[in-house]
């Protein structure tokens, strides 16, 4: 038996959230002396998984395009191949579509939002987050197999390089699931960080009154080496893409630092972003009620605020570099 991680991929690069994914998995194997096998589609660098404990990893190149119904049938193999009894998922949007299909398949019993290693392996319990985030729960997992879905940054990044092999698995794929989920368009921000990997992100909302001023979001975010998100006003009024769509209906994100700039903080974005390590507001509104999550708040204009922040920090790579 082993325990098994559905390794994503950007252009066949391996993402930030697999290789927390294996570090998961690895202190879990250390706990019940099983090895970690990754599965991922047309990956590249599959050393940069070995880094991090997993032992075998198994490359299916003959699928590539995304598509929930084939990849999770495509994972069930991998796993009846393994004979994997503890399946790790991350909590990216691809992973979210797939986990619920791939648990079906497996008869898995599924606990997504998963934040900390099991209390108890014997019998099977984890810590996960609850009620939008606020509460945490212990959940009792009864069935023979497990799907568990880790928060994103909930483990972290923990290098444990071992000796690793990579082996091509060619899938049989279910022709008849391309008639009942079918990809029409793929939309592919280039050129940034993605939201699932950024440790920073620059986020706004409204308050920045029209898409055109959104140059000194970006340029906040270039210095700061992030990503930029929006509120789902903002997406729907068509100022960014939904793909920077970021709260409880978008993405949700984790990052290090949050920042948010003209976003009021309600709650349905809150339970989006709430899970970040750190979170920065910056509003004109004292009242907004996202300065009573925020770890640090800024009442004042957007437009003096960031310019000026962005200003500091240039000076302040410049004395540092």
């Amino acid at each position: 038996m082993s325990i098994l991680i559905y390794a994503e991929s950007q252009d066949g690069q391996i993402s930030k959230g697999a290789k927390e994914l294996a570090s998961y998995g690895k202190a879990l194997g250390e706990q019940m002396g099983q090895d970690v096998v990754a599965v991922g589609f047309a990956l590249q660098n599959t050393e940069d998984l070995y880094k991090y404990g997993v032992s075998r990893v198994l490359n299916i190149e003959n699928l590539k395009d995304f598509n929930a119904q084939i990849y999770a049938d495509a994972i069930a193999q991998a796993i009846d191949k393994t004979q994997a009894e503890i399946i790790l998922i991350s909590s990216s949007n691809e992973a979210v579509y797939v986990g619920s299909l791939l648990a079906g398949k497996i008869n898995a019993g599924y606990v997504s939002q998963v934040i900390a290693l099991p209390e108890s392996t014997n019998p099977f319990v984890v810590k996960r987050k609850a009620f939008s985030n606020k509460g945490i729960a212990s959940t009792e997992i009864l069935t023979d197999k497990k799907l568990l879905r880790i928060s994103k940054n909930s483990f972290g990044l923990k290098e444990h390089p071992v000796s690793g092999t990579t082996e091509t698995f060619n899938v049989s794929v279910n022709q008849g699931l391309y008639d009942t989920y079918k990809v029409t368009n793929i939309e592919k921000a280039t050129g940034k960080i993605p939201l699932a990997d950024a440790d920073i992100i620059v986020s706004a909302g409204r308050g920045m009154k029209a898409p055109e001023n959104w140059g000194m979001i970006e340029e906040l975010a270039e210095v700061l080496g992030a990503a930029t998100a929006c509120s789902k006003p903002v997406s729907d009024l068509g100022w960014r893409t939904h793909q920077e769509h970021v709260g409880q209906t978008g993405k949700q994100v984790a990052p290090n630092l949050y920042i948010a700039v003209g976003i009021s903080g309600a709650i349905q974005h809150l339970a989006g972003v709430n899970s970040s390590k750190n979170m920065l507001v910056i509003n004109n509104d004292p009242e907004a009620p996202f300065f009573k999550a925020a770890d640090y708040g800024v009442v004042g204009d957007a437009f003096e605020v960031v310019p000026a922040l962005t200003e500091k920090l240039k000076a302040f790579k410049a004395d540092n570099n």
